[in-house]
């Protein structure tokens, strides 16, 4: 509790648990309030001061790095083993050299001495060499991403089919990620150059699934932290959630919070402490980069999550960079509330669905020589996908199983020649004739119209559910358009009913139908697939 602020020259305190006053006085070297209690930063002082209304008192300090806050690239250029005590001097920008008088938590004693001291003598000192290192950074350019190689080896195929299903496995690490070229370097100029500047920024990244957007920003960041590593960028931490990981939104605040400091508490007590990081100045924060994968699922009534997030960034001290992904491109327009909105910015990237070319460059690169597939197969394959959606991962996954289909279909495994067209064919049908397509060939026509007013619905709110009476409006409306005769009430609700049993929908129990949950039990792609003409 502090006494009194006299004539800006010297700062009355009392410690906690001590009787006496400490009396403060620049050119003293001080210990200031941290994140961990333990190990408070050191400082010295150099003034004291008022701001203009006179009521807060202010301190001018110079900072000092402990010895566990130096980078260990950087220990390494001294020559020698320094003392756990050692304190060093620190010249970045990246600090604000102006605190609150209200931090300091008491005085310290410190020695400047290049003589060997033994220990017991440091117990309650600290001594320093001058210590700083700059790098000017260098940014790639026109680089294509690559991916890290596996640590331990797979293990050996028996031939070439073999090989080239596990090549185009959806879990094998590729060596690049070819046709996102672009797309990797926006997202690394943006969060280098935050990085930097220490300062902090949303980006919102859509697209429909299967188009390399966790993949890409997974690369920016080891390229980033490659670049850490080098000095040639400031350090900077790394922390990821996901949205489908969690049971409620809110749980995000504790999973960032116990990955920023191993703490795990409830989540209002982690969004207060979230919110107080975030909020004030702290000597020699590093940036930390958050990526909020499937961000969609972390909307709630009042959006206070998706609020926060988006607000951090934008305070003065944060120093914290915000990646996003959706699948819904305008997601923050259909959902979000306009303080929301407003919050995230203009920093918007769209990954467009793959075309049929870029499909075929990514099975070839995934392939990388081994020739298994005809020319003309590849082509069927990487047709047939982009014009449904345009999605890496199903195209990987009906390749595979079109090599096994070549497989079986050889006398023996080792006779066995070319992937060819009819057997990219019969893996098509496969994967696009389950009992779940079949069940909606054969609803009735207002099934399959409720089953396209569900599809519309999720794309008007950016969600996977709704309730039943959003649904019905989209079905009424549909009807017009079509030209029918719209059911009443009771007869959607029946309908709805029909579609849940066929375990095509998913309903949730509700005292009122109109208000039920509904959610496809089946993919939207499965869906359209299976509304689309059959031609003979």
């Amino acid at each position: 509790m502090f006494v009194g602020l006299l004539l800006s020259r010297y700062l009355n305190m009392s410690v906690e648990g001590q009787e006496a006053v400490t009396t403060v006085t620049p050119g003293q070297y001080i210990l200031i309030e941290g994140n961990d209690d333990e190990y408070p930063f050191v400082a010295k002082l150099l003034k004291l001061f008022g701001d203009e209304s006179h009521k807060q008192k202010k301190a001018l300090v110079q900072w000092f790095l402990r010895l566990s806050e130096v980078p260990q690239n950087k220990k390494l250029l001294l020559g020698r083993s320094p003392h756990p005590q050692e304190i060093f001097y620190y010249l970045g920008r990246a600090c604000d050299d102006e605190i609150n008088a209200e931090s300091i938590l008491g005085t310290v004693h410190v020695r400047q001495d290049n003589s060997p001291v033994e220990p017991k003598e440091l117990r309650n000192s600290v001594c320093f060499p001058c210590f700083l290192i700059q790098v000017t950074p260098s940014t790639p350019r026109c680089a294509t991403p690559c991916i890290p190689s596996r640590t331990v080896p797979a293990r050996q195929p028996g031939n070439i089919l073999e090989e080239a299903r596990a090549r185009l496995h959806v879990s094998s690490v590729p060596e690049s990620l070819p046709c996102r070229e672009q797309e990797f370097q926006d997202i690394y100029n943006f969060v280098e150059s935050k990085v930097m500047d220490g300062t902090g920024g949303c980006m919102y990244i859509s697209g429909v699934p299967g188009t390399g957007k966790t993949a890409t920003i997974h690369e920016v960041i080891r390229c980033l932290q490659h670049a850490s590593d080098m000095d040639e960028i400031p350090t900077f931490r790394f922390i990821e959630i996901n949205g489908m990981k969690m049971t409620d939104p809110h749980q995000a605040y504790v999973q960032i919070l116990q990955k920023l400091t191993d703490q795990k508490v409830t989540a209002d007590h982690a969004a207060a402490l979230l919110e107080k990081r975030f909020s004030n100045p702290a000597p020699k924060k590093e940036t930390t980069v958050l990526l909020v994968d499937e961000l969609d699922l972390l909307w709630t009534r009042k959006q206070n999550v998706m609020y926060n997030l988006f607000d951090w960034p934008t305070r003065r001290h944060a120093r914290l960079v915000v990646l996003t992904i959706a699948n819904t491109m305008d997601l923050p327009e259909r959902i979000m509330i306009n303080r929301v909105a407003s919050r995230l910015g203009l920093t918007r990237m769209s990954f467009q669905p793959y075309s049929f070319k870029q499909l075929q460059q990514i099975i070839t690169s995934r392939l990388n020589k081994v020739k298994a597939f005809e020319e003309d197969a590849l082509q069927l394959v990487s047709r047939k996908v982009a014009a449904l959606s345009g999605d890496a991962r199903r195209c990987l996954d009906i390749c595979r199983r079109a090599t096994e289909i070549c497989e079986h279909s050889a006398s023996h495994p080792s006779s066995a020649g070319l992937v060819k067209m009819s057997h990219v064919m019969e893996a098509l049908d496969e994967m696009f004739s389950s009992s779940y397509i079949t069940a909606i060939r054969c609803a009735s026509l207002q099934e399959q119209l409720f089953l396209r007013a569900v599809i519309a619905e999720f794309r008007r709110l950016g969600l996977e559910e709704a309730t039943f009476q959003q649904v019905f409006v989209q079905h009424r409306t549909l009807s017009r358009v079509e030209g029918l005769q719209p059911i009443s009430l009771s007869e959607g609700l029946a309908v709805c009913q029909r579609l849940g049993a066929c375990r095509l929908l998913l309903l949730e129990a509700s005292r009122l139908d109109m208000l039920q949950r509904v959610r496809l039990n089946v993919s939207q792609d499965d869906v359209l697939y299976a509304l689309k003409p059959v031609r003979d």
